[in-house]
C-alpha cells in the first residue's frame, strides 16, 4: 500500500493509513485488490475519521471485482469510478496462457479494472498487483514535487478528482500508443490479400484480430460512458463561491472533457481499423472473383477458337467413301491449312473484342 499526502508544492509518501488530513492538502491511498480486501477494517475505519464517511458494501463489492466492466456511481459523500485499464504484456501472457493467433497488440489486448473512490480530499485506488500504472504516475507525481519552485505554477494536482483524472488520463494514453502498432502490423495483411501473386489462408488469424478490435470497441464505449455519467455528476455538484474554487471546479470539466476526447479518438480508430479490414476483406473477395471470370473468359474463347477446329476433324473423320480430298496425296495438308487459317481468324476476332486480351494490373 502507498499512501500519498500532497498539499502545495509538495508531496509526501508513506505505507502507513493518515490519521488525519491538514486543511489545504489531500491523500492518495493506492492499494492492490489484495490489500483493499485485507485491510478493509482499517481503511473504512480511515475513512470514517478523515472524510467522515465509509464505502457502502455494493462499492466494496464494486471495487474488489475483477470482471467489473468500466462504471460511475454516487452517493451524496463521494464517487466511485471503475476504468479497465491495458495489462502489459507480460502479465496478459499469465493470465490468458492460450496461444492466440493475429498481430502481437491485438495478441496482448488484455484489460483490468482500476477503482477509484473520490473524496473530497482524499482519493482511494484500487488496482491489480503491480499496477504500472499507479506505480507510472506516482513516480510522476514525486519528480513534479522535486521540480516544483516556490511561487511557480504548480504541476501537482489540485484536488482528489484532479488526481483521478490525471490518473485515468494516463491509462487512456495507453490505449492511444496502440494507434501507432496496429496499423503497421494490420497493414501486411491487407496488402497480402490485395496481392494477386499471394495466396492467403491465415483467416483464423483475421478472425481473431477482427474479434480482438471487437472487444476493445466495446472496452472503449463503457469507458466513454462512464465518463460521461462522471461528467453528469460533476454538473450536479454544490455551488462554490470562492474565484479559486470555481476555477478548480472548471478545470475539473476541462480536464473531464479532454478524457473523453482522448477515449472518443481511439474509438473512432479502433472503428476505422474496424471497417478497414472489412473492406478490404471485400475487395480480396473481388478480385478473387475478378480473377477467376478472367480464367473463365480465357478458357471459353480457346475453346470456341478449337471448335471449328473439331467441326473440321469431325466432317473428315465421318466414314463415307467419297468424301472431298479425301483421295488427294494433298488433302492432308489442305485440311491442315484450313484448320490454320480458321483458328487464326477466330482468335483475332476474340483478340480483337479482347476476350484475349490481359488485364493491366
Amino acid at each position: 500500500m502507498r499512501v500519498f499526502q500532497i498539499s502545495q508544492g509538495n508531496v509526501s509518501e508513506s505505507s502507513e493509513l493518515p490519521a488525519s488530513i491538514p486543511g489545504s492538502a489531500f491523500v492518495w491511498i493506492a492499494c492492490t485488490h489484495e490489500e483493499f480486501e485485507g485491510q478493509l477494517a482499517a481503511i473504512q475505519a480511515t475513512l470514517q475519521a478523515v472524510c467522515g464517511a465509509q464505502l457502502v458494501d455494493l462499492h466494496v463489492s464494486d471495487l474488489l471485482n475483477r470482471q467489473l466492466q468500466s462504471r460511475h456511481d454516487y452517493t451524496s459523500q463521494y464517487d466511485v469510478l471503475v476504468f479497465r485499464r491495458l495489462e502489459t504484456a507480460h502479465r496478459a501472457a499469465d493470465r490468458q496462457p492460450v496461444r492466440r493467433t493475429g498481430p502481437p497488440a491485438l495478441r496482448h489486448i488484455d484489460t483490468s479494472p482500476v477503482g477509484c473512490a473520490v473524496f473530497d480530499n482524499l482519493l482511494l485506488t484500487v488496482h491489480p498487483a503491480d499496477c504500472a500504472a499507479r506505480d507510472a504516475y506516482a513516480a510522476k507525481l514525486l519528480v513534479a514535487a522535486k521540480e516544483h519552485a516556490p511561487g511557480g505554477v504548480s504541476r501537482l494536482p489540485a484536488s482528489s478528482a484532479d488526481l483521478m483524472l490525471r490518473i485515468i488520463n494516463q491509462m487512456v494514453d495507453a490505449y492511444l500508443d496502440l494507434r501507432r502498432d496496429l496499423p503497421r502490423q494490420l497493414d501486411h495483411w491487407q496488402a497480402e490479400l490485395l496481392s494477386p501473386h499471394t495466396r492467403f489462408n491465415n483467416w483464423s488469424a483475421l478472425l481473431q484480430a477482427r474479434l480482438a478490435l471487437h472487444g476493445l470497441d466495446e472496452i472503449c464505449e463503457d469507458q466513454h460512458t462512464a465518463l460521461q455519467d462522471w461528467l453528469a455528476a460533476l454538473e450536479t455538484w454544490p455551488l462554490v463561491s470562492s474565484p479559486q474554487a470555481q476555477r478548480d471546479r472548471d478545470l475539473l470539466t476541462v480536464r473531464s472533457r479532454d478524457v473523453l476526447e482522448h477515449i472518443e479518438r481511439v474509438v473512432r480508430h479502433v472503428r476505422r481499423l474496424e471497417q478497414n479490414i472489412e473492406t478490404t476483406v471485400q475487395m480480396h473477395f473481388n478480385a478473387q472473383s475478378n480473377r477467376t471470370n478472367e480464367i473463365m473468359r480465357t478458357l471459353t474463347a480457346l475453346t470456341a477458337v478449337f471448335l471449328p477446329l473439331n467441326l473440321i476433324t469431325g466432317f473428315f473423320g465421318m466414314n463415307f467413301e467419297y468424301l472431298p480430298l479425301v483421295h488427294r496425296q494433298s488433302g492432308l495438308w489442305w485440311a491442315i491449312g484450313m484448320m490454320v487459317c480458321v483458328g487464326i481468324g477466330f482468335a483475332l476476332v476474340l483478340w480483337r473484342k479482347r476476350y484475349l486480351a490481359r488485364t493491366a494490373r
